[in-house]
């Protein structure tokens, strides 16, 4: 399925401004509660108990926070480019300033992995990543991703 089935232009964030890898996370929880309608407290949990397994930085200035929830609200997916890179724990200690954030329900588990597969292969290419920070509109973001996404996929 292309990220762009999961994913809108209203799902981007560029120009996102964070302080440290827990306020990034913190702000993360308090959209995705707006937009899901559940506790923020809820989500932040589970992205800290996810990060507690060991840091979700990808590499390369790349952070891919993750978490199932209890119960079946719809997947969420958010791309948030930030002003500043950030500390996020990388392995390769490179600062962070991409972040998608996968939120699933475990009523739909099926979904969970092909979702992030797909999102880590588009963001393998160092070309990708490169017209992401520079992308001039949340449109543009998420065709990036998405044909990054598939051409990966296509090539594999």
């Amino acid at each position: 399925m292309p990220i762009s089935d999961r994913m809108s232009a209203g799902d981007v964030i560029l120009g996102w401004d964070a302080a440290s890898k827990r306020d990034l996370l913190d702000g993360l929880a308090a959209e995705a509660s707006r937009r899901l309608g559940r506790p923020q407290a809820e989500i932040l949990e589970a992205l800290r108990d996810r990060e507690a397994l060991g840091s979700t930085a990808l590499g390369r200035g790349v952070a891919l926070p993750h978490a199932r929830l209890a119960g079946d609200s719809p997947p969420l997916m958010l791309l948030a480019r930030l002003r500043r890179a950030i500390d996020y724990e990388a392995r390769d200690e490179e600062p962070v300033d991409l972040v998608i954030l996968v939120l699933w329900p475990e009523a739909e588990a099926q979904g969970f992995l092909p979702a992030l597969a797909e999102t880590c292969r588009a963001l393998r290419e160092p070309q990708a990543l490169r017209r992401l920070r520079a992308a001039s509109s949340a449109e543009e973001a998420v065709s990036l991703l998405d044909r990054y996404g598939r051409a990966a996929e296509d090539a594999g």
